[in-house]
């Protein structure tokens, strides 16, 4: 009997935030929701990551509403979201209480299945949030990061696997952020995860580098379950292989692959203009789609390059992006070889382009660095070069404890701070996890509901 490999699209969620920083409104997907539904994929990866700040920042969207949405239109597909373990989506580490209640409320607006990692493969990080995944019937894929380093081995990979199944995990998933996971490596690390833990492997990974279509069959054929594609639209580049090629692909080579070719064709096409349309007005930038072999020495994922793009284009230096594209493995390794994920991936290119701007090696130190030399990210994966850690502690000892440890709950804090503003415990979570967004958002949102009321009662009149 052939195997059956099945799939997850990303369009929705890692593809858009890709290739164009996750811009992408509701309005622009909302007709093939529908098509999306009948496609018959294993999940649609569509919240989670970038999307709620960019909702809230850029779309003046309410990241809730959205999954609502999406779930309402979608009655039929699991719905998946990407979640940073004890940073949920934010950029810092939250108390316990609110990482369980925005697990919760993740899946009583629509999510079936949470991935869950953290940055540093700390998994002190994502206890939390896989066991309340658990709790509220969803299903937790544990996450692993892959990365290349002195100290990242098939072995020690091999063990994060076991102790994530054994924490409860009902899938592992092998996540390559950067598309540097070669085929060879990738069919020695898959073996290596299924003959260690006994629930299904799911393999994330992208076409930066060009290795992405044959990092994803090697995968299969090591005995992946799961894989992550993109429709082709908005597949390659940063994003993840094409769906289409990857399932003619895998079908020639005799596993069973149960899509409705006929709405994935329909998906295919509707987002064709859609991809036009940010070409056109230079959301996105042509720089992400092409083939960089060079991350190969970088290790930079997508999300991470479109922003490295979009900033330096801000300030007219977009001509040193190959100067801090050489500087970023050099801060990485300064760090201990953190893997380049959100939130360390933005953490370490933002350095790498300040120590570039400035003509000087840290001669400004992100806060959010010194945060994570002092520990409050977790435990870092190798040494933090001495010089760089005596000049931002001093004689300061870092935190050695799950950092969480020392946080105080803060639901209560935050409902008391928003008072009446909040409508629901959504919009304290919104709050907490972007304070400023979130409040603007909120004004917007009260300035429409004025608006429309004063426009009823004078229809009244």
């Amino acid at each position: 009997m052939a195997k059956k490999v099945y799939i997850t699209e990303t369009v929705l969620r890692d593809a858009n935030q890709s290739l164009i920083a996750t811009r992408m409104p509701f309005a622009d997907f909302a007709p093939i929701l529908g098509a999306l539904d009948r496609a018959g994929y294993y999940s649609l990866e569509c919240w989670g990551g970038a999307t709620f700040d960019s909702c809230l920042r850029y779309l003046n969207e309410d990241p809730w509403e959205r999954l609502r949405n999406i779930r309402a239109a979608c009655p039929n597909t699991k719905l998946q979201m990407l979640l940073r373990g004890q940073n949920l989506l934010g950029y810092k580490h939250y108390p316990d209480d609110v990482v369980r209640a925005f697990v919760r409320k993740s899946v009583e607006n629509g999510i079936h299945i949470i991935r869950i990692f953290d940055a540093l493969n700390d998994l002190r990080n994502i206890e939390v949030a896989l066991d309340e995944a658990l709790k509220c019937g969803a299903h937790a894929s544990g996450t692993l990061c892959f990365t290349s380093s002195p100290i990242h081995t098939l072995e020690a990979f091999a063990k994060l696997a076991v102790e994530l199944e054994r924490m409860g995990a009902q899938s592992i998933c092998v996540k390559d952020m950067a598309g540097i996971m070669g085929p060879k490596e990738a069919f020695d690390l898959v073996s290596a995860i299924k003959q260690s833990v006994n629930v299904p492997v799911v393999v994330h990974t992208h076409s930066t580098t060009g290795l992405g279509f044959m990092t994803l069959l090697k995968s299969v054929e090591a005995g992946a379950d799961v894989i992550d594609t993109a429709i082709s639209a908005f597949s390659g580049g940063t994003s993840q292989p094409a769906t289409e090629t990857m399932v003619y692909t895998l079908r020639q080579m005799g596993y069973e692959v149960n899509l409705n070719d006929a709405a994935v064709k329909e998906v295919s096409d509707f987002f064709q203009p859609v991809l036009a349309k940010f070409l056109k007005d230079g959301t996105l930038n042509p720089t992400v789609m092409g083939t960089s072999p060079d991350a190969l020495i970088y290790q930079i994922p997508g999300g991470m390059l479109s922003n490295l793009v979009a900033q330096l284009t801000a300030q007219n230096k977009l001509e040193l992006l190959d100067e801090v594209l050489r500087e970023t493995p050099r801060v990485r390794e300064d760090l201990g070889y953190p893997p380049l994920v959100t939130p360390m991936s933005q953490m370490v290119g933002a350095q790498a382009a300040s120590n570039v701007l400035a003509g000087e090696r840290y001669k400004n130190v992100s806060k959010e660095v010194r945060a994570y030399v002092r520990g409050e990210y977790g435990r870092a994966p190798g040494s933090i070069n001495p010089a760089l850690q005596e000049k931002i502690l001093g004689g300061e000892q870092p935190v050695t404890c799950r950092f969480a440890d020392l946080l105080e709950p803060g639901l209560e804090r935050a409902r008391a701070e928003l008072g009446s503003r909040a409508e629901s415990e959504e919009d304290v979570l919104s709050y907490i996890a972007f304070p400023a967004q979130a409040e603007a958002y909120f004004d917007q949102r009260a300035e429409a509901k004025k608006h429309t009321y004063s426009y009823a009662v004078k229809k009244l009149d």
